[in-house]
């Protein structure tokens, strides 16, 4: 089994400021990495910054800084200052994000995801190398960059792949590949195309885990989940690819007639099961260790809300938290 067992910051409820007694309180129910997203609560990188100060034996990583909302510069500078404040433990998960957050949040233009996902990564090695990259890419220019504070050690680059295009560039290039939106039983259908012998090469997962007895509560907050992501494009193609394009056609016809309400009923329980790990904090740890048997060696829970996370009791967070430990 993996020895590493990951938990997405910053926790729900918990201020920023407060975080370094929910570090200590990871710390000791065994969890071993960090991993942070970037949607539309906090930045990827400042809740990292944070732990390299506060809480030191923990590796660290993104998943995923967008390759669209900085420009090739400012993200390798930010990576660099984070990979000097950890030496060694952090890893740089960087992705293609969504028209949403890239577009309409962040007044980019999302266009061609896959090359300049490949433009980025490329860039990034060369620059947190330590390189002067004065270069034309198919994305993107650089003239004459180079860090002035590159990294004593570079910090691994993981790719975010979903389809088999991405998901063999990470093979390629990368030095792992972050999954998401998926099953114990689709890791093994994303892996097949991930062919690679390189050594240390990881493979990460966001795994969402809604710790409740209440299957009720949980499939209610999955389905809102799954409305939310399989809708985007990139993950209903891909979801297509793992084949629930039968099953998940009533959401996406409900959901494109504007039907939202419709849309959230034509989730079968089947698919959130799938998708969404639920049960007490001992159910949900076996069901993510089913993930690690699949070939996962980097599982980061993201924890969905239950009415025990949010009702602000310290007592009864730590407790789920330490069951969810390893």
């Amino acid at each position: 089994m993996s020895m590493r067992w990951g938990m997405t910051v910053p926790l729900g409820g918990i201020p920023l400021s407060d975080h370094a007694e929910a570090f200590a309180a990871l710390g000791d129910a065994g969890f071993t990495d960090l991993w942070t997203s970037e949607v539309a609560g906090s930045d990827a990188f400042t809740p990292l910054t944070l732990a390299a100060a506060w809480a030191p034996r923990f590796r660290l990583g993104t998943a995923i800084a967008p390759v669209f909302t900085r420009g090739p510069g400012l993200l390798a500078m930010t990576a660099a200052a984070l990979a000097e404040a950890a030496p060694g433990r952090f890893q740089l998960g960087i992705g293609a994000s969504s028209p949403v957050v890239v577009g309409d949040w962040n007044a980019a233009e999302f266009t061609q995801p896959f090359q300049r996902s490949r433009d980025m990564l490329r860039f990034l090695r060369a620059a947190l190398a330590g390189e002067l990259v004065d270069q034309q890419f198919e994305t993107f220019a650089v003239r004459r960059f180079r860090l002035e504070r590159p990294p004593a050690v570079p910090p691994q680059i993981l790719l975010a792949a979903l389809r088999p295009g991405m998901l063999r560039l990470a093979a390629a290039e990368a030095d792992g590949v972050i999954l998401n939106w998926l099953s114990p039983a689709d890791v093994t259908t994303a892996l097949a195309e991930v062919k690679t012998d390189k050594p240390g090469f990881d493979v990460a997962a966001r795994i969402f885990v809604c710790p409740t007895d209440d299957a009720e509560h949980a499939r209610r907050v999955g389905r809102r989940m799954i409305a939310a992501y399989l809708t985007v494009p990139a993950y209903a193609e891909f979801h297509r690819w793992l084949g629930r394009g039968d099953v998940l056609t009533p959401m996406w016809q409900a959901w494109s007639s504007g039907d939202r309400k419709a849309a959230l009923a034509a989730i079968p329980d089947s698919v959130v099961d799938d998708l969404i790990v639920h049960g007490s904090p001992a159910e949900c740890r076996a069901k993510v260790e089913a993930y690690v048997a699949a070939g996962i060696t980097v599982p980061a829970m993201a924890l969905l809300p239950t009415p025990v996370l949010d009702s602000g009791d310290a007592a009864a967070i730590l407790a789920v938290l330490t069951g969810l430990g390893r």
